[in-house]
């Protein structure tokens, strides 16, 4: 009889080691996501230093595309223009400009113009 209450013991104590505490006081209001509603601008902007098309303005293009914010890039090695849809509540035109002069060191690319060409509520 003893051994058997050692044992409920032991496994009460094994059983009850496993359980987590839930927290009750969780506050429901902290869980709920905020909605913005984004703002993208698209701008066009002249970008000096490119010498080739495949590894300047490729390269430009998808470093841009992969940055958060940024929905659309376009760049033209012809033309030296690149063309950017940036949602403002992520990013500004400065921050692209600066990504851009960033891309392969920071020695290579800078952007001597830059305009605004549409503003797109979505």
């Amino acid at each position: 009889m003893r051994n058997l209450i050692l044992l409920f013991i032991f496994v009460l104590g094994l059983t009850s080691c496993g359980q987590e505490k839930k927290q009750t006081n969780i506050d429901d209001n902290s869980k709920e996501e905020k909605t913005v509603a984004s703002v993208f601008e698209t701008y066009e902007m002249e970008i000096e230093g490119m010498t080739c098309e495949i590894g300047c303005a490729r390269t430009i293009e998808s470093k841009l595309s992969k940055t958060k914010g940024v929905a659309y890039s376009k760049v033209d090695f012809e033309s030296k223009i690149g063309v950017f849809t940036i949602d403002t509540n992520i990013l500004n035109e400065k921050k692209v400009k600066e990504k851009i002069a960033g891309i392969a060191g920071g020695d290579l690319y800078s952007v001597i113009k830059s305009k605004k060409i549409n503003k797109i509520l979505k």
